[in-house]
């Protein structure tokens, strides 16, 4: 099992230079953490005020509770906590509101530097209206003064961004950090893999600790989905289930949408059929405000629009975290079939599905870690800084690499590339497929790029080619 706290150094450094700003200043600083549930967002900063060595209270909100039961729990945290000097003079508030209940957290606080932390934030807004004014109230007035760092966390994106947008309360108040899942090479540590193998934990695990502390040492991902087919509540399943039932609790249209371009279906004109239901095709202008939505707020789907230095279409989805994408691919379906007793049954479906799905899943990771190694200079051209795909109206040919300069529209384009994620490695026919498609890509001129899961044949003439990766390139680049 992944054991201790793998990773996030970059963000630990990130909020322990903010703490040594409160220090030095003697004056508060705020910061406001969003990131997807499950992500670990909770863990990081209890792992900080650990390792920060100032007293500190760490207050989570209750979805559904009234401000009345949450400024008394917030009040009982305070009391319970080490930043009070005497925990006696800190009062219950029985039936208090939170501009009193910051009131009595700013006589709690030492002169000393200390940690207030409020997680699940979005949940007290959602109960009352006055929340936002409220802290920006005490901020101002009561909390900056302190040599106090603010953490606030939340897993609704979109109502975090709100909380510090230009129209809101507290605008300009707080640095705004954004957790993401755990990297390839953090996800490898994690688990003891490398490679290839380190590549399919993360497609599998989508870097969530919640699915990487349940996975045995050095396991390879199909051996534990076997393992984990025999347990239908296992994280595997429930994390990704939760998410889905938390940000999408009844089976509206926007779960319809999720779940169509989950099943694979990439074109609006794909997704407008298989999630119209029983009237038909969803019209186009029901279906692009909720593709907008997904994209832009939920952030649950992510857009890829043809790269070349012409406009292209048409735009393709696919859902932005890939242990949700494997759960509505598959993995829900496996659940079913476990939750029935059939463990077998679960993975073979599974096994069935995987090469191709794997195949999809990967290319995303795979142009990031080619956009990765471009910013540190690790690659021939310089002055590229984008890499996408590229496909015309009759998807004949996918371009599965293109390296440029800006995006979607490119000013330039650098290189055209293949990834060939499959049990057979690239071979000299692969390489005249990728050159006879890529010079169809507006503004190509030269420059090609393998990406190969089982490296290239020994026919291949790699004089034609600028960069060969294999899998432990790809995890390589976020080392």
């Amino acid at each position: 099992m992944a054991e201790g706290f793998i990773g996030r150094r970059g963000e630990l450094a990130l909020l322990r230079k903010r703490l040594e700003r409160v220090a030095a200043a003697g004056a508060g600083v705020a910061v406001a953490l969003r990131g997807r549930r499950q992500v670990g967002k909770s863990r990081l900063i209890q792992e900080f005020c650990d390792r920060a060595e100032v007293p500190y209270v760490f207050f989570t909100a209750i979805k559904g509770a009234s401000p009345v039961e949450s400024v008394r729990e917030f009040c009982t945290d305070l009391k319970d906590s080490a930043l009070p000097a005497d925990p006696e003079l800190v009062p219950t508030l029985e039936n208090g509101s939170w501009p009193d209940a910051f009131r009595v957290l700013a006589a709690a606080l030492p002169d000393s530097t200390s940690v207030v932390v409020i997680d699940e934030l979005p949940w007290l807004a959602e109960q009352d209206d006055l929340f936002d004014g409220a802290l920006q109230t005490a901020w101002d007035r009561l909390l900056r003064a302190k040599p106090v760092l603010l953490v606030l966390l939340g897993s609704d994106l979109h109502m975090m961004e709100r909380l510090t947008a230009y129209d809101r309360p507290f605008f300009g108040r707080a640095d705004n950090m954004v957790l993401g899942p755990l990297d390839p090479a953090e996800t490898a540590q994690a688990v003891g893999l490398e490679g290839a193998d380190a590549i399919d934990a993360h497609l599998v695990s989508g870097g969530l600790p919640g699915v990487l502390r349940s996975w045995p040492h050095g396991t390879p991902a199909l051996s534990f989905v076997e393992q984990e087919c025999a347990d239908p509540a296992a994280p595997l399943f429930s994390i990704p289930e939760s998410s889905l039932m938390a940000e999408f609790p009844s089976p509206d249209q926007a779960r319809r949408v999720l779940e169509s371009v989950g099943s694979g279906d990439r074109t609006q004109a794909n997704i407008a059929s298989s999630a119209g239901g029983r009237q038909g095709t969803m019209a186009s202008g029901a279906l692009s405000p909720l593709l907008r939505r997904l994209v832009e707020e939920k952030r649950v789907l992510a857009v890829d629009e043809p790269l070349s230095v012409r406009p292209g279409k048409p735009a393709l989805y696919h859902v932005a975290d890939s242990n949700l994408r494997l759960y509505l691919a598959m993995l829900r379906a496996a659940q079913e079939q476990s939750r029935r007793g059939r463990p077998q049954a679960a993975f073979k479906l599974v096994q069935r599905r995987w090469t191709s799905w794997r195949g999809r899943a990967v290319e995303p990771l795979i142009r990031q870690a080619l956009e990765m190694a471009l910013a540190d200079g690790s690659l021939p051209w310089p002055e590229a800084e984008k890499v996408g795909a590229w496909w015309n109206r009759r998807f004949d040919p996918e371009v599965d690499l293109i390296g440029a300069d800006r995006a979607p529209v490119a000013g330039r384009i650098f290189f055209a590339g293949s990834i060939k994620w499959l049990g057979t490695p690239f071979d000299r026919h692969d390489l005249a497929a990728l050159r006879a498609a890529a010079v169809q890509v507006p503004g190509f001129t030269s420059g090609l790029v393998v990406v190969s899961h089982s490296g290239v044949t020994a026919d291949v003439d790699l004089s034609r080619t600028d960069v060969v990766w294999g899998p432990g390139d790809v995890v390589a680049a976020w080392s």
